[in-house]
């Protein structure tokens, strides 16, 4: 078998090349999945057990395991019999019965649940698909600013995971105010009693250290009809249940319910967020604290009254990227559990309800049905669940690469405003400022850059090398987009000599978001790459930096749409991303340990190790894609070759030698051809046509419906009675 010889690669950037190798570029989605089968499912059973009758005096069901089961089959069979790639999903429950003071346990199928591929892919009937991350706004408190006569009146809005959003708002008349869900506002006063601070005098000790705070405090307290603990509840339970008749007991229970953990989740990433803001501490411990306390309220008050006596305080940012943070495959799983469990559970207790105590088993309660329709409705129909674009690979990884704003609890492309669409300075090293769709989700739909990627609470860092006194040093520091805006941070093409050393005396940096010159040794970071603000798709455009940029982004989007080539050729000008996308889109073979090559062919690949063991690969051949196009894999290798763990056993239909290749090297000349190239038309050489060198074979599937009618069977046949074959 001939074997393309590799073509030698070289550096021509005037810039020093990447201090950092390339992360894996699908690695976000599969750590996330992994996580989530890990802990994430568990955390969300234990929100639900125990469950008890509405009564709680029959039963109480434990759900004390869980586990997910092996691989029903491989996804190269899932896919040619239009199966769900998936894993059996079952529990252990534990029943006691509480008159009868017995306890069985019983092992519970719940469902087959949709696995993960090894690229990142769900395969839901035979077809691939992936679920695209959110990019939302992230849990915490922000602060906004509404415009009054020519003064600024500062508001908060607290965003849980789970729970009621309170928003807190100041009155020209000095008063600070209150809304729960959206509900009737009334006096902060009535909060803090509810919380804590039962009198007057405890109100207005809390906050005797800010004299803003105090003063508001006094104005609300003279709009507050509420004087007591109990006529606090009473009040708040009023106005969020507006027309029920409110007794001290009911609100009290009411209104702690709504505050309980149970129900409000203010999240490790909301905690986060907060203690950042107010300089308390980060680490673990620090975020365990899931409910909102008195002394949280009572910062957030002392803030809101401050800067109304500031006028040089500015409200947050809502489009900065440092108050946002991407939801991957993992937490969205979670969210459609909860639902699905939440379904079961209400089952479950109107059946406990029915049955007879003394002739029970636990599995005549758990009914899977609600569960299995959550999950399967999530894949097939929701908005982030979507068919897997596959014109080539770049359109795959690119695919799993893509940051969503729409969808469940996220904007619509209606609805959504300039602002929001736009380019912001926090995009810089982690979403992409070019590679947007072109339609009504410009801006909306976004790509992460390349050596972007999420921390634990799903916020978007980049990387930078450290800066000590004017020199780079090996130190690689990650940070997100508000951590950045502390810093001073030079781009990636600073001059420096070969110690490290920046040779400029005065550099250009970033710092709080703007560009500004410092000294050298004031500079405290550097970027890694030049390439760093861009997407895959987009730092695979040679001399983007003399692109137009409405054309590169059209470029980017274009690539995609590459078809596959009959005989795909490597680019003569590369960027250096080729490879890498490639490998990381998980669709070459790669040799999972160090051997020689035994048998090459089109169907299969052997490799016989160190110790005389043949594994063998099998290939994929003429397989249709999502996008009508051919995937195919060719041998890269020849009997005898030795190849290293990780060495590239076959090619796809849309690379070379391990490389991305989506198009041809060809001539070409910009010059009139007597109107044969008007507008976009463009002439081509018969050679071209005659070399097959854009020749691309395209698959679709037909069905034909073979009756047996009463004058006989139809035959299917290309052969058609009585017509000629020129017609």
């Amino acid at each position: 078998m001939a074997k393309t010889k590799a073509r030698p690669q070289k550096y021509f950037g005037r810039f020093s090349e990447p201090l950092v190798k390339l992360p894996s570029l699908v690695e976000a989605q599969i750590a996330s999945f992994r996580e989530f089968v890990e802990s994430g499912a568990e955390r969300v059973f234990k929100e639900f057990s125990p469950i008890n009758d509405h009564s709680g005096k029959k039963f109480e069901l434990k759900l004390t395991k869980f586990t997910f089961g092996e691989l029903r089959w491989d996804e190269h069979y899932a896919k040619r019999t239009m199966r769900t790639y998936e894993a059996p999903l079952s529990m252990v429950v534990k029943l006691k019965n509480k008159t009868t003071g017995t306890e069985k346990e019983q092992e519970i199928f719940l469902a087959d649940f949709p696995w993960m591929t090894a690229h990142g892919t769900f395969i839901i009937n035979g077809v691939e698909r992936i679920i695209v991350p959110q990019l939302a706004r992230s849990y915490g408190v922000f602060f906004e600013s509404v415009p009054y006569k020519g003064k600024s009146y500062f508001a908060a809005k607290i965003i849980p995971a789970r729970g009621v959003w309170i928003e807190i708002e100041s009155d020209p008349d000095g008063g600070l105010y209150v809304k729960i869900d959206r509900k009737r506002r009334f006096p902060i006063t009535s909060l803090l009693r509810v919380l804590g601070l039962a009198t007057e005098k405890e109100i207005k000790a809390k906050f005797e250290k800010s004299r803003s705070a105090s003063e508001a405090m006094s104005a609300t307290l003279g709009h507050d009809t509420a004087h007591t603990e109990e006529e606090a509840f009473v009040e708040i339970y009023r106005r969020l249940r507006d027309g029920d008749i409110a007794t001290p007991e009911s609100a009290r229970e009411h209104v702690r319910s709504i505050l309980s953990p149970e129900r409000y989740d203010f999240s490790r990433v909301g905690r986060f967020h907060f203690n950042r803001r107010f300089g308390l501490g980060t680490k673990d411990a620090n975020l365990s604290q899931s409910t909102l306390t008195l002394e949280d309220i009572v910062r957030i008050i002392t803030h809101i009254a401050e800067s109304n006596d500031n006028p040089a305080a500015l409200p947050d940012d809502i489009d900065h990227l440092g108050f946002r943070r991407v939801r991957f495959t993992g937490e969205l799983l979670e969210q459609r559990m909860r639902v699905g469990l939440s379904r079961m559970k209400r089952n479950i207790q109107d059946r406990m309800a029915m049955v007879d105590p003394d002739t029970t088993l636990p599995v005549q309660f758990v009914n899977p049905r609600p569960f299995q329709a959550a999950i399967r409705e999530f894949f097939t129909t929701d908005q982030l669940s979507q068919l897997m674009q596959q014109y080539n690979i770049l359109d795959e990884i690119e695919h799993l690469r893509t940051l969503s704003t729409l969808g469940r609890g996220g904007l619509t492309s209606e609805r959504a405003g300039l602002e929001v669409r736009d380019v912001h300075s926090s995009h810089y090293g982690r979403v992409c400022p070019i590679h947007t769709p072109e339609g009504k989700n410009i801006g909306l739909v976004l790509h992460m850059s390349l050596y972007a990627r999420p921390n634990e609470f799903g916020i978007i860092e980049t990387p930078y090398a450290k800066v000590e006194k004017g020199h780079v040093t090996k130190e690689i520091v990650y940070l997100n987009a508000l951590e950045e805006e502390q810093h001073a941070i030079a781009h990636a093409a600073t001059g420096r000599d070969e110690a490290g050393r920046i040779t400029e005396k005065f550099v250009e940096v970033r710092k709080g978001g703007r560009p500004t010159l410092v000294k050298r040794d004031d500079v405290d970071y550097i970027e890694v790459a030049t390439n760093q603000p861009f997407s895959v798709a987009t730092s695979l455009i040679p001399f983007v930096e003399n692109d137009d940029a409405n054309r590169a982004l059209m470029g980017s989007n274009m690539q995609k749409q590459a078809v596959p080539l009959v005989s795909p050729e490597v680019p003569f000008v590369a960027t250096g991303v080729e490879s890498a996308a490639a490998r990381d889109s998980g669709r070459l073979i790669l040799s999972e340990e160090a051997g020689e090559v035994t048998y090459a062919d089109a169907q299969m690949v052997k490799i016989k190790n160190g110790e005389g063991k043949t594994k063998e690969y099998p290939l994929v051949n003429f397989s249709r894609t999502n996008g009508f196009t051919t995937f195919h894999q060719r041998p890269a290798v020849s009997v005898g070759d030795s190849v290293k763990k990780g060495g590239i056993l076959a090619d796809t239909s849309t690379s070379m030698n391990g490389q991305l290749a989506i198009g041809q090297n060809v001539r070409v000349a910009f010059l009139p051809w007597f109107g044969a190239n008007y507008e976009d038309a463009i002439v081509i050489s018969e050679r071209l046509a005659k070399d097959a060198r854009f020749t691309s074979i395209h698959m679709e599937e037909f069905v034909c419906v073979v009756r047996d009618t009463k004058l006989g069977p139809e035959v299917t046949t290309h052969d058609i009675p009585n017509v000629s074959e020129f017609k």
